[in-house]
């Protein structure tokens, strides 16, 4: 009985869907072929044209507007369906003497101006009114072209024993901007696209990414970077003979360091680390602040070259200094 009940439900709910789409059917059947006329709401494209060469929009307009037109329901039914693929289907908005501001009641436009409605010539609808949005408010101001770096969003991953040598190498690194002065010089930087990037082994050589565009109203040719990232095995060196120097030593005094040259072991990736010399280092001894009466060896300071993960090993690890004063 069960089994009766629910196979009723199921054929009663077939039925109900094919009247439905039997009656729809019938209903855009009767639309089509009528020769009545009717009414209805379309998008249209509208097209901002003749700003001043020194001008530019300043804020954004509608790119569409709703629109009533008239027509057969054949005629409708036909320009619903090929609107978007027609060129010559769009209102004009002329800013020919437009300066700065101005308020364009669509309707009394559209009525003074009626050879800007823009419909195909096959197309047999009228249009009769606007119906959103009834004003369109135009500001315009001063067109700025400037030119501002790019900063890539790319955090890289390297997989273990390997390092990232150097920074991300993007290309181009600078790129112009234009648009409305106010909105460009409010632009520091234009910024790409996010890509996180892990286990990295080997170099990247040929990667891109998009530019975010900040506004609608900027304007960029440059839409893509292209970007090269150097990865490189992590592996170690010792260098020697790196000079020792002091630092703010007062007038009167020399200083003489003993050793005047330490090694050290230097980590990082393996062609970096062998193309390294002495003078990419800096090994110095603050005088200002370490000297004392009481001490004779100091703890130097080691500064190495940013690509560098590491120092170990440096030797020797104290430095003695000499104090004395020179000769008048």
């Amino acid at each position: 009985m069960g089994r009766y009940s629910i196979f009723n439900r199921k054929q009663y709910s077939n039925y109900y869907l094919f009247l439905g789409s039997f009656g729809l059917g019938f209903f855009l059947w009767l639309f089509v072929t009528s020769s009545e006329e009717y009414s209805g709401v379309m998008n249209i494209p509208l097209e901002v044209r003749n700003i001043s060469a020194k001008k530019t929009l300043k804020e954004e307009v509608p790119s569409t507007v709703q629109a009533r037109f008239s027509g057969t329901g054949h005629e409708l039914l036909k320009a619903f369906l090929l609107k978007d693929f027609y060129d010559d289907y769009k209102l004009v908005l002329d800013l020919d003497r437009i300066s700065e501001e101005y308020k364009f009641i669509l309707n009394e436009y559209y009525e003074r101006f009626p050879h800007k409605v823009v419909i195909p010539s096959s197309w047999k609808i009228d249009f009769l009114e606007i119906v959103y949005p009834l004003e369109i408010q135009i500001s315009l101001d001063e067109y700025l072209v400037k030119s501002i770096p790019v900063i890539s969003k790319i955090i890289i991953h390297t997989g273990p024993g390997f390092i990232q040598v150097g920074d991300i190498n993007i290309s181009p690194n600078i790129i112009d901007v234009a648009g409305p002065r106010e909105l460009v010089d409010s632009l520091q930087w234009m910024t790409t696209e996010a890509e996180t990037l892990s286990s990295l082994k080997e170099p990247i050589q040929d990667g891109s990414l998009s530019i975010q565009s900040p506004h609608r109203l900027i304007e960029y040719k440059d839409r893509v970077i292209s970007y090269e990232i150097d990865i490189q095995k992590i592996s170690e060196r010792i260098i020697s003979n790196i000079p020792v120097q002091v630092t703010r030593v007062p007038d009167g005094l020399r200083v003489f360091v003993n050793p005047r040259t330490v090694s050290l072991t230097a980590v990082g990736g393996v062609l970096r680390i062998a193309d390294i010399y002495p003078e990419d280092f800096f090994i110095y001894v603050d005088f200002e602040d370490q000297w004392s009466q009481k001490k004779q060896f100091y703890a130097p300071t080691v500064v190495i070259p940013n690509d560098i993960i590491e120092w170990q090993d440096l030797s020797p690890r104290n430095i003695e200094l000499v104090v004395t004063r020179d000769s008048e």
